[in-house]
């Protein structure tokens, strides 16, 4: 079994949305002045309906999810809309293994896109390790692109 990245059903939207609460809240310590996150990353019916979409993905070590990822596919173009895992799991290259994983997933792909909030010295870190050149930015945000 190992270390798989799987589409997500609507079951396991509960599970998902209690690893994006907990790896959103953890970003107090890179960063972020409140526990918060994107819109929707509390909630069940959110993931349940990207779940329904087809847009909802897990990370899934030894059968057990740990952590998940949004995803629009335009074309040729695909959005990164959101990527977490839960914070007893960072450091430990899963991120890395996901980010891979999801540009093998769209081979026909010639650009994948993703934001990030500008205080989030992780993620912005990890993004630019993994090939992402920003594109632009406002007081918020870093948009990222990387083209194959």
């Amino acid at each position: 079994m190992g270390l798989e990245l799987l589409q997500a059903s609507t079951a396991d939207a509960l599970t998902i949305t209690g690893i994006s609460r907990r790896a959103f809240h953890s970003d107090v310590e890179v960063g972020a002045k409140k526990k918060e996150g994107p819109p929707g990353y509390m909630s069940v019916p959110y993931y349940t309906k990207i779940a329904r979409l087809n847009h909802l993905f897990k990370l899934v070590d030894n059968g057990l999810i740990i952590g998940g990822a949004v995803l629009f596919l335009d074309n040729e173009k695909l959005n990164i809309g959101r990527i977490f895992i839960g914070p007893e799991n960072h450091r430990k290259s899963y991120g890395e293994f996901m980010m891979r994983k999801i540009e093998a997933l769209y081979p026909s792909v010639k650009e994948f896109t993703l934001d990030t909030p500008v205080w989030n010295i992780r993620t912005n870190s990890f993004y630019t390790k993994m090939g992402y050149t920003e594109v632009r930015r406002d007081n918020d945000f870093i948009y990222y692109s990387k083209q194959r």
